[in-house]
């Protein structure tokens, strides 16, 4: 995949050298008769991936964003010049060809050894292996940016870069293409000393977005709905049909004027650094933005990370209610169970893979700014050949989720739900060219269009389930979207 051509972008940046580079790569396309991505890596001046997003996207085009502030991480892409859709329970080994053909065509300079350098493959999973013909996203897509930029680290040791993608065949005009990569080198540089803060206050106000929200008819006595439905799967429980099963809710609003998604987000990253605050765009005007609690796997340097999270309390309004609210979760044989069943399903499905998992028995406490939940790391070292889509295939959907056992669970959720799931709890992220991935669940999400959000929550349910109490879990997990997207301060 590293380009055997003699150019090197942090010493030669002028056009003449780029267009000569380009000029090479249309003649690498000649001789392979086949078009040839090329990924041009350059170290930039700090910046703020959201706030370049925000600032250069265009509203027409697909955009991928994810940041997660406690690990001092972001990337940020926009404009595919390369994508690809996939359904069906072949859809994991779908995407990994698609990302090993574009790789084995693929001319990459500049950057090695930084974080982030190289064509990233930005990528969603929906929830189920299928979704239906009008939904605004499918049931699994990648693309290859035409631009990203990402950071990682704090102080001097932050390193920030952008990548250049662009598809180069043999009659490709490579002038036109010089210009427009040279142009955006250009602006990346010159927004350096405008946007290189976190929180430019010139590109997210601090005022409220829209002037309030109403929820449509849709979710009129829905929560009522919910808790009956939560009440027959307790019975079902009971009946031995599974373990455990994640009911979610669905609430439409409503506000008086379009919704910013890109100050949302500023909102939700401010508030919520363990999270991942995360947007995918479809480019069709519909985005799916919210910030996960949920690692689902990250693949670095051949080592696997994942965790089981379950089970749900508040946070408290003072230190020693929080402490005693904390000690009541890890304490409850409810929660406890909850958990456990978790762990023990994602235990098994990696079983198969030869994986060798690291793990406490006890869990430990993950604490949000408004929810705290039981928590156990997991991590492995990868056998050789496996890759992280092989073992993304075996985790999704974690019975965090979905439930136990899987298939039951998931029949279930079908049954019992009446809305379609979409994006929500499927898998998002990121692979790139030397096998380093990152995945979250699309979890405290929110789907955007217009005037129009889409606000999903679950709970998971097991046989000791009080409904009253999973109405309530998820009423908490409304909030955090809803503060983001209707905050008044």
């Amino acid at each position: 995949m590293t380009s055997p051509l003699s150019v090197d972008p942090e010493t030669n940046q002028s056009p003449t050298a780029l267009l000569g580079f380009l000029k090479q790569c249309r003649e690498a396309a000649r001789r392979a008769r086949r078009a040839q991505l090329v990924s041009i890596t350059i170290r930039v001046p700090a910046l703020d991936p959201l706030a370049v997003l925000a600032t250069i996207y265009e509203a027409g085009e697909r955009h991928f964003y994810v940041e997660r502030p406690s690990e001092d991480l972001a990337i940020a892409g926009a404009e595919a010049v390369l994508e690809f859709n996939a359904s069906g329970p072949g859809r994991f080994a779908a995407v990994q060809d698609f990302v090993d053909q574009t790789l084995a065509a693929a001319i990459v300079v500049g950057g090695q050894g930084l974080p982030y350098s190289g064509p990233h493959f930005f990528t969603a999973f929906s929830f189920f292996n299928e979704v239906g013909p009008d939904e605004p996203f499918g049931s699994a897509s990648v693309f290859v940016p035409r631009w990203q930029v990402a950071t990682r680290g704090t102080g001097a040791a932050r390193s920030t870069v952008a990548v250049a993608n662009l598809v180069l065949a043999e009659d490709s005009d490579v002038e036109a293409a010089c210009e427009k990569v040279w142009r955006a080198h250009q602006r990346f540089k010159g927004l350096g000393g405008s946007i290189g803060s976190r929180l430019f206050p010139e590109h997210f106000r601090d005022g409220p977005p829209t002037s309030g929200s109403q929820e449509n008819g849709r979710s009129e006595g829905e929560g009522a709905l919910y808790v009956n439905a939560v009440r027959s799967a307790v019975e079902r429980i009971r009946a031995g049909e599974f373990q455990k099963i994640v009911l979610a809710r669905a609430k439409d609003l409503r506000a008086a004027e379009p919704l910013h998604p890109m100050e949302a987000l500023h909102r939700l990253r401010q508030r919520f650094e363990q999270c991942y605050a995360f947007s995918l765009a479809n480019g069709a005007g519909q985005s799916f933005i919210g910030a996960s609690p949920e690692r689902l796997l990250r693949v670095h340097g051949g080592l696997l990370q994942t965790e089981a999270l379950a089970g749900s309390a508040p946070r408290g309004k003072t230190p020693e209610e929080d402490f005693t609210l904390g000690e009541a979760l890890l304490g409850s044989e409810k929660q406890r169970h909850e958990q456990r069943l978790v762990l023990d399903a994602i235990v098994q499905s990696l079983s198969p893979l030869g994986l060798q998992l690291e793990f406490a028995q006890m869990p430990e406490l993950r604490r949000l700014d408004n929810v705290q939940h039981l928590h156990t790391p997991i991590r492995a070292a990868l056998p050789v050949g496996i890759r992280a889509l092989d073992v993304l295939s075996s985790l999704h959907p974690t019975p965090a989720v979905g439930g136990v056992p899987q298939a039951a669970a998931c029949a279930g959720i079908r049954a019992i739900e009446d809305f379609p799931r979409g994006l929500y709890a499927g898998a998002l992220g990121w692979v790139d060219g030397r096998g380093n991935a990152e995945f979250f669940v699309g979890l405290r999400p929110a789907l955007i269009d217009g005037e129009s959000a889409r606000l999903y929550a679950g709970a998971g349910i097991v046989g000791a389930s009080v409904p009253e109490e999973e109405l309530a879990e998820t009423e908490l997990k409304f909030a955090a979207m809803e503060h983001a997207l209707f905050a008044k301060s």
